[in-house]
């Protein structure tokens, strides 16, 4: 895996990647899940509204909802996500509580809260691997979720495994160099 960036930052940004392999024997503990998803509760968001939501299942704790959650994912996500041991849906709150007037800054909260949880997990050894291939409205069937309530993304967590002959397709994609956009692709205007 490269993470060599064109500046420095900090360890964990560059180390931060989503893996299609996971290793199915090794659980997350409840400790560290707690951690996780209290790293999101503690990010920033307009107005403190903190919009996002999660629903998380966990193999053999809250196998239930794992079993929901896996059940929306597009069939190109199930047939890697099925050996990771947590898998989750984050999901956003469309109205502010104050006022209930709309929020539109709920996507870019949950994406953020999603990337705390992530640099969490990865500092932990963990990985977390998003993706927007699911059934949002199946999800919101699934789970009986009120019209203010928008289904966006699931999560993969666990730990990376090892590829085995089944799994050579996603060692290939696991295995292709870490590319990004340089930064004067991405800074339309002005001057750093």
């Amino acid at each position: 895996m490269n993470n060599k960036t064109d500046h420095p930052v900090h360890s964990i940004v560059a180390s931060r990647w989503s893996p299609y392999i996971f290793d199915p024997e090794k659980t997350v503990s409840s400790a560290d899940l707690h951690s996780l998803f209290e790293a999101a509760r503690w990010t920033m968001s307009s107005y403190n509204a903190q919009p996002w939501r999660y629903i998380v299942g966990v193999k053999n704790r809250s196998q239930d909802i794992w079993d929901q959650v896996f059940e929306v994912l597009i069939e190109g996500n199930q047939s890697w996500a099925e050996k990771a041991p947590v898998l989750a849906l984050g999901l956003i709150e469309h109205n502010f509580e104050y006022n209930g007037n709309p929020n539109k800054a709920a996507l870019h909260d949950l994406g953020a809260a999603s990337a705390s949880l992530t640099y969490e997990a990865t500092h932990r050894g963990i990985t977390v691997h998003q993706m927007i291939g699911i059934e949002p409205e199946k999800a919101r069937q699934q789970f009986d979720l009120p019209p203010s309530i928008e289904v966006v993304t699931g999560l993969a967590i666990g730990y990376t495994g090892v590829s085995s002959e089944e799994d050579s397709e996603f060692a290939k994609r696991d295995a292709r160099p870490r590319e990004r956009k340089p930064i004067t692709e991405i800074i339309l205007h002005g001057e750093l």
